[in-house]
């Protein structure tokens, strides 16, 4: 599921490429890269300007810039701005005959032929040059065309996807599932360190157009299954689920792409329940979801609540949005604001006439990462973290779920036996009154990854600023609480609930030798 608001001004093209004709998709893409038709070829070509105005649905800007007859101008046009091209030089470029025996290409009937889907380039984490396919007006970026109010539109790649795509663990694994595909960009992901792959989705559409951003970017393929949830795949397990569901809590299921079609948030609390059974041991599970702050409720206790048994879970809200703000997102989202007002006004009383009914006073958005873990007590962390990060945080999840096997293998008397470092890109900052002579507090903060901060006292600075991996922790503190003049037998006894937080928000690390 993509965030994308675009035009809805042409009917949903019934015809896609052919799928089962990967020889052409080889030759198409083939094409595209001579022509540069890539990430990078975009940006060098557009310019910053233009290319961010493009990511906005702005197309003015690209179409002054693409005005020469280049290759890769000619591309552009024809793929990302649905500008129809002539025969003769989209010739010059593409396989033409092949294109069109493929599908990929629609001739016009004015001499000129057209890109039958949207075709997006998109880099790779490892600098892979990628293509996305979407429906015509439907990759963000896209130009005219049909908007996301359309039912069984099949939408490219949004914020909410290249979130997931970051934030998802990416170690080598056996079998992965990407459940509710798309326009295929987590499976897309996936196969790069997956042996088997899965995609799902209840829209057949989704699943032939993932077929064709695989072939397109010259990726192993799927084995694709239609259905809802789990139910394609009954009670295989895998090492790695994915999903961007459709998490918009609506009235009723209006479109396939954002709507649930469940009653409040229990589509993404029915998606997280039912993953813990179809979890290899050690196996991540990684959505997006929103769910209901309700009046009288806390939050994260409701989705707590939906952690299945035997499993580790993360939760982090990102964001929350008053019923309102939430309504006018959706609305603006399908088109809806620029269609009938009266039809516009009735939707949106509809919309708060539910929430209000269930005592919806708002909507959070977040990440939930789940890990099975069936032979230990589960830990289960929920945080609101609104505060910016850096992506990718793959290796950042999976490492917090390595520091909750080591706490709950040690106990306070080994935490003082242990041996640390501290994190690399931790900085101390000094807080006080200019000219103080002492600080008011002292904040340790990361630069990497979720760029946490946090207060320590004397003792927790000075703890960390010394942990090179040389020292035990218990003799660091020794020797601490002979600088201060306090009682070591004290010191130790008050300090490792401070080095557990420190371990447990990334701020300490135990020491690899």
């Amino acid at each position: 599921m993509g965030r994308v608001s675009t035009s809805r001004s042409a009917s949903l093209s019934l015809n896609l490429p052919n799928g089962d004709r990967g020889d052409i998709a080889v030759r198409l893409r083939e094409a595209l890269l001579a022509a540069e038709f890539t990430a990078d070829g975009l940006l060098d070509l557009l310019g910053a300007p233009a290319y961010a105005a493009l990511a906005r649905s702005e197309t003015v800007p690209a179409l002054r810039v693409t005005r020469g007859d280049s290759a890769l101008e000619t591309l552009v046009r024809l793929f990302l701005l649905q500008q129809p091209a002539p025969r003769g030089r989209v010739a010059e470029v593409l396989p033409l005959d092949a294109c069109l025996e493929g599908g990929w290409l629609v001739a016009t009937g004015s001499g000129e032929v057209a890109a039958a889907v949207d075709v997006r380039p998109y880099g790779g984490p490892g600098g892979e040059d990628w293509y996305i396919v979407s429906d015509l007006g439907c990759a963000v970026g896209g130009a005219g065309g049909i908007g996301s109010g359309a039912e069984g539109v099949v939408l490219g790649v949004g914020g909410a996807s290249t979130t997931l795509a970051g934030i998802t663990v990416r170690t080598p694994l056996d079998s992965a599932l990407d459940l509710g595909t798309g326009s295929g960009i987590q499976a897309l992901h996936a196969a790069q360190h997956a042996t088997r792959l899965t995609a799902t989705d209840l829209n057949p559409r989704a699943l032939e157009i993932t077929r064709l951003t695989l072939a397109l970017s010259g990726a192993p393929e799927a084995e694709l299954l239609e259905g809802s949830l789990f139910e394609p795949v009954a009670n295989r397990t895998y090492d790695l689920i994915v999903s961007n569901p459709p998490f918009v809590i609506s009235p009723g299921a209006r479109l396939t792409y954002r709507d649930g079609g469940m009653s409040g948030d229990d589509l993404c609390r029915t998606l997280v329940q039912q993953a813990g059974a179809r979890l290899n041991e050690r196996g991540y599970a990684q959505f997006l979801a929103n769910w209901q702050h309700v009046e009288g409720e806390d939050w994260t206790e409701r989705v707590r609540s939906w952690v299945p048994a035997g499993c580790d879970a993360w939760i982090v809200q990102r964001e929350v949005q008053d019923i309102t703000q939430y309504v006018e997102l959706w609305l603006r989202d399908a088109g809806d604001h620029l269609a009938d007002p009266a039809a516009y006004a009735q939707r949106y009383d509809a919309w708060l006439e539910e929430f209000e009914a269930r005592r919806t006073k708002a909507v959070g958005f977040g990440w939930i990462t789940l890990r099975r873990n069936g032979t230990a007590e589960p830990s289960v962390t929920v945080e609101d973290w609104p505060h910016p990060v850096e992506q990718p945080l793959g290796d950042t999840v999976h490492a917090h779920f390595m520091r909750q096997d080591y706490l709950r293998a040690h106990d306070d008397a080994a935490l003082l036996e242990a041996h640390f470092e501290l994190a690399a890109e931790v900085v101390q900052e000094q807080v006080g009154l200019p000219g103080a002579e002492d600080p008011e507090h002292v904040v340790l903060r990361q630069h990497r990854g979720m760029r946490r901060a946090t207060k320590v006292d004397t003792v927790g600075a000075g703890f960390a600023g010394v942990c090179d991996g040389t020292l035990s922790a218990g003799r660091i503190l020794d020797a601490i609480a002979q600088l201060m003049g306090e009682d070591p037998v004290l010191l130790r006894d008050r300090t490792p609930a401070q080095i557990r937080l420190l371990v447990e928000q990334g701020f300490l690390e135990p020491a690899s030798g």
